[in-house]
């Protein structure tokens, strides 16, 4: 197994001017916005929760954000930043059956990651459990940074994989991945917060290819579902249209060709569409 010395996500590819033709001024933009605390976000809580997903270039983002300052939105600050990078390494069975249960539509489902925060060092082993109501339920432990690559010499972090997840340790292995910088917004009234997330780039351990995203930009938005969503309204004004998508699923049908994965080329042609780019793959 790779370790976290070997394998750096951060540095999976080299984006360029390009590639990303708006990213100064996309940190420049994050920063006008009045900041939020992780204590205050956390303290949000949305009653009947609704998630949605978008996609879109820089360039809309940019007018996005304009208009969500105007709007009165907050932006998560962490260690004096609204533009956070994060480091992500999913794990999967070598018959890839966290990606294959999504693929086929699997209603109970569950993905397996570590995530590192990059600007405080935090690193979490993270299980995301789907249930049979379409329900997303995430529960985390805190690991070793050196643990981001290779959690299993903690005997507290895989005894909380067996008992919060259905694998063992024993039957992963890291399988992809991925890197990105991310915005938080939350409304003024709380009701909603949305993660934007930019610069995605991706690395599958066992093919060894690496691809990004070029300058799509992923949009999940979580809102209480009894409050009428202010950045629905704003999203539609630039023509962001939804688009239901898994970083994990996106990369890893873009980087392992002997993946069963018609439905996600779908969605691959669909975001090739958005940017007008075809995505590359090293």
């Amino acid at each position: 197994m790779p370790s976290a010395d070997t394998i750096r996500p951060a540095a999976t590819t080299q984006h360029t001017a390009a590639t990303m033709p708006h990213a100064a001024t996309i940190r420049q933009a994050a920063a006008q916005f009045p900041p939020i605390t992780l204590a205050e976000m956390d303290a949000v809580k949305l009653l009947n929760r609704i998630d949605s997903k978008y996609v879109t270039t820089q360039a809309t983002l940019l007018a996005v954000l304009a208009d969500a300052l105007k709007a009165g939105y907050r932006a998560l600050e962490t260690q004096g930043d609204k533009l956070s990078p994060y480091n992500s390494v999913y794990y999967d069975t070598p018959d890839l059956k966290t990606f294959l249960d999504h693929h086929n539509k699997r209603l109970v489902r569950q993905k397996i990651r570590t995530r590192m925060y990059v600007n405080s060092g935090d690193t979490f082993l993270e299980i995301k459990r789907k249930n049979n109501h379409g329900r997303t339920k995430k529960k985390r432990t805190q690991i070793a940074t050196s643990e981001l690559m290779d959690f299993t010499t903690n005997a507290a972090a895989t005894a909380y994989l067996a008992e919060h997840s259905m694998f063992t340790a024993e039957e992963l292995s890291p399988a992809l991945s991925t890197a990105f910088e991310r915005i938080t917004l939350v409304n003024p009234q709380q009701t909603e917060r949305l993660t934007i997330d930019t610069a995605l780039k991706f690395e599958n351990f066992r093919t060894g290819k690496r691809t990004d995203l070029q300058d799509a930009v992923i949009i999940e938005l979580k809102q209480d579902g009894r409050a009428q969503s202010q950045m629905k309204g704003i999203l539609l004004d630039h023509r962001v249209k939804e688009l239901r998508i898994s970083k994990y699923c996106i990369g890893t049908t873009l980087t392992c060709s002997a993946a069963k994965s018609n439905r996600f080329k779908e969605k691959v042609r669909a975001l090739e569409k958005i940017i007008n780019k075809k995505i590359e793959v090293i």
